[in-house]
């Protein structure tokens, strides 16, 4: 009798055992799955069965940090250190709480140990202690590299998600290449790792190329449908597109998401995305009535879109003002400063601080297609406000951060700053220009015309050698094409050689060439008469009488002693 209700004891314990490790492991995927709440239930649901779960406890404090609880995991780790003896999961969970902190020799110390616990064979320590150095802007993503990529040589290994923190360090190093690597690696071993293939998605979007991405988004979903993050990504791929699809992959997302007040706020969006403004503005004045302070602060832009659609930039301002005064500094996405920017040039007298947001948002960004958006978006701001200088300044910074910069982009910097009267600028850009494109005309014609806006008088001659270099590369470009160009800088040479030089063979040399392209132009056939005619000689001065008994002669104006 004994024996059997020991057995139906060991049984049992052996039952909840199952039941803790089944939470953990739901606890994970939903964690996988970035439905935190979910996550978080699971792991309480287990420590609540057994307290000195370390793995529970390291899972939910990396949840908790994830629902922006950092003092709920302190103090989750703090307390597991004590009871679990530092175990090497609460060194690793406390070593990322104080990289966070910027105590990095407190946290490599941590690490360290736990993998000198672990004698570096513990692949699930190793990849957590990854995790946590590549999340930490504080993070050194080499030693990373250098840790987990000597385990994933053992014959035994098959662990997608240690390649995958390998592949976010190469990438927070910005070896786009070698993360891709890694993330395909952690296919290999597990083709339906959908997270590794969101990841490639992620990083060809840095990069705005939606040939891959937006494939890779779809090819992640179909490897695991209850993939949350990519169904959301896609819905905010398509939000500004399509509507429908984006509407679409939105209820995807519902459906394998947790619930969340967020949900309530992206469906208004995609009420004002289908351009039902009225309704949209409504539903987010209701939402903030309801929820008063607790209220999402982007209802108040969402509102300052819709009016703006409206073309009501006077309620569109004032919803804006309202957003920036109550959303937190940490949650400002760049498009939120371009926006302010635009609402701010409709009102007189705000251009320098419409001008400024430009700056902020250029700032926030970490995308370079995103930044030159931004950029370009400035630089349009900067045209329509008459301020030139500033678009110049813009369009430098296009021309120096997009790799694909072309000609057209040198020209349009340089010739910013000529219409802004910034000549030494355009003078510097266009010489660039030059060396870069010595067989175009617009370096030497525009250079040219820089220095001439500079020495005015002619005096220097500064602008003689670019107008000699544009007629001769002109020439022989198109010369019907530009002749009308080419025209006006032989006038220029003929006057300056005339003029300053004294050089009248010079100047009639410039003309010819221009009764050479027009034959018709009597201007320069009179001008020409003009020069060769031989000058006159000016008339003697009447001789003066001598006074008294001086016996001094006196000159005519022509040098010549009069008799």
């Amino acid at each position: 009798m004994k024996k059997i209700t020991l057995s139906i004891a060991v049984a049992a314990v052996m039952s909840v055992t199952s039941l803790f490790a089944q939470s953990v492991e739901q606890g994970k995927k939903f964690y996988y799955y970035e439905r935190f709440n979910s996550a978080k239930a699971e792991f309480e649901k287990a420590l609540a069965s057994n307290p000195n779960d370390v793995i529970a406890t390291y899972w939910l404090g990396q949840t908790l940090l994830e629902l922006k609880d950092t003092a709920g995991a302190k103090a989750l780790y703090q307390k597991g250190l004590t009871t679990s003896n530092n175990a090497p999961a609460m060194l690793v969970g406390m070593g990322q709480i104080e990289l966070n902190e910027g105590k990095k020799d407190d946290a490599r110390q941590r690490f360290e140990t736990a993998l000198n616990l672990t004698k570096n064979k513990d692949v699930n320590i190793m990849a957590a202690i990854g995790h946590a150095i590549v999340d930490s802007k504080a993070g050194d993503a080499q030693f990373v590299i250098e840790k987990l990529t000597p385990v994933t040589q053992a014959k035994d290994f098959k662990s997608p998600e240690v390649w995958t923190v390998i592949g976010d360090a190469y990438r927070k190093l910005g070896d786009g290449g070698s993360a891709v690597q890694s993330y395909q690696k952690a296919l290999n071993i597990d083709p339906k790792y959908a997270g590794a293939e969101y990841r490639i998605a992620k990083l060809y979007m840095t990069q705005g190329n939606k040939d891959i991405f937006l494939p890779a988004l779809e090819q992640s979903v179909q490897m695991d449908p209850g993939f949350a993050p990519a169904y959301y990504e896609l819905y905010y791929y398509w939000f500004n597109r399509d509507i429908n699809k984006a509407k679409d992959f939105y209820e995807k997302f519902m459906a394998v998401s947790d619930p969340n007040p967020n949900n309530d706020y992206e469906k208004t969006s995609i009420i004002f995305a289908s351009g039902n403004y009225d309704n949209a503005i409504s539903t987010a004045q209701g939402y903030i009535t309801s929820q008063g302070d607790k209220a999402d602060p982007r209802y108040y832009k969402l509102i300052a879109y819709a009016y703006d659609a409206k073309k009501d930039s006077v309620n569109a301002k004032s919803y804006l003002d309202q957003y920036f005064a109550k959303q937190k500094a940490e949650n400002f996405v760049p498009k939120d400063y371009a926006f302010k920017a635009e609402l701010l040039s409709k009102f007189p007298g705000n251009e320098t601080q419409a001008l400024q947001a430009y700056e902020q948002a250029i700032a926030a960004d970490t995308s370079k297609t995103e930044k030159l958006e931004l950029m370009n978006s400035a630089a349009g701001l900067s045209k329509r406000l008459g301020n030139r200088a500033e678009e110049a300044k813009w369009l430098g910074q296009i021309y120096y951060t997009d790799p694909k910069s072309t000609k057209t982009d040198l020209y349009n910097y340089g010739y910013a700053y000529y219409q802004a009267k910034v000549y030494d600028s355009s003078v510097a850009i266009f010489g660039k220009y030059k060396e870069l494109y010595p067989e175009e005309i617009y370096g030497y014609l525009w250079s040219a015309r820089s220095y001439a806006a500079i020495d005015t008088t002619m005096a220097n001659g500064l602008a003689v050698p670019d107008y000699q270099k544009f007629v001769e590369v002109a020439k022989k470009t198109d010369s019907v094409k530009m002749k009308s160009l080419i025209i006006q800088s032989l006038y220029y040479l003929a006057s300056y050689s005339n003029d300053i030089k004294k050089d009248k063979d010079a100047a009639i040399g410039y003309l010819q060439q221009v009764v050479a392209l027009d034959p018709t132009n009597t201007d320069a056939t009179q001008i020409i008469e003009k020069l060769k005619k031989p000058a006159k000689q000016p008339a003697a001065a009447p001789q003066k009488k001598a006074t008294g008994n001086s016996g001094t002669s006196t000159k005519s104006s022509g040098g010549h002693t009069a008799k």
